[in-house]
């Protein structure tokens, strides 16, 4: 496990040193969770788009359990299990880490939960758009990866932890998506 560890260590380096005072400030509002709340809302309009007032109303619930088990399952089956320190932290990295001015967050950072919650949104709509439009799909994981990365670049994560984050958010985009397309049939088939 310690050569993955070390990998890991300078994959973090690597990343986190390509900073510069633009790209501080870009990456802190990328980071942001309140920059995307525009985001999120057009993607409630989409759906009610998509699948009307019933969709809607199903999409809400919906959102919240995938959060619930995208946000909670990172932090209570990784974090609090496996307690890696975050790269901040680690004694082998002090004054190597490049931290952004926003904190380093809890001790523990395995998984990020930044890149758990994002995949978990975007592979959620992208099981629920259904490929159209085609644009989509590589927007929304562009979205999602760019979050990812700015956690490594903010001196939070390292990659193997938004790694990780990224593929529990999927799968449980993918699982929630999968209900919920099924529950909520399209009012206009021309999408199915």
């Amino acid at each position: 496990m310690e050569p993955l560890e070390a990998l890991d260590r300078a994959a973090f380096l690597v990343v986190n040193g390509w900073h510069a005072p633009w790209a501080d400030a870009l990456m802190l509002a990328v980071s942001d969770r309140f920059t995307w709340v525009p985001v999120y809302v057009i993607f409630l309009f989409v759906l009610q788009r998509r699948y009307g007032w019933r969709g809607l109303a199903w999409a809400v619930p919906s959102v919240v359990l995938l959060i619930l088990i995208s946000d909670k399952g990172s932090v209570l089956l990784f974090k609090e299990t496996v307690q890696r320190l975050r790269p901040c932290y680690e004694p082998l990295l002090q004054g190597q880490v490049h931290l952004v001015p926003e904190g380093c967050g809890g001790q523990f950072g395995f998984v990020s939960s930044h890149a758990s919650n994002h995949f978990a949104i975007a592979v959620f709509m992208i099981m629920t758009l259904r490929g159209v439009p085609r644009r989509a799909v590589p927007a929304l994981l562009v979205w999602a990866a760019l979050i990812a990365y700015s956690r490594v670049y903010l001196g939070v994560h390292y990659p193997g932890d938004v790694l990780v984050g990224g593929l529990w958010g999927a799968f449980a985009g993918f699982l929630v998506g999968r209900i919920f397309v099924r529950i909520v049939q399209p009012s206009d088939r021309s999408y199915a």
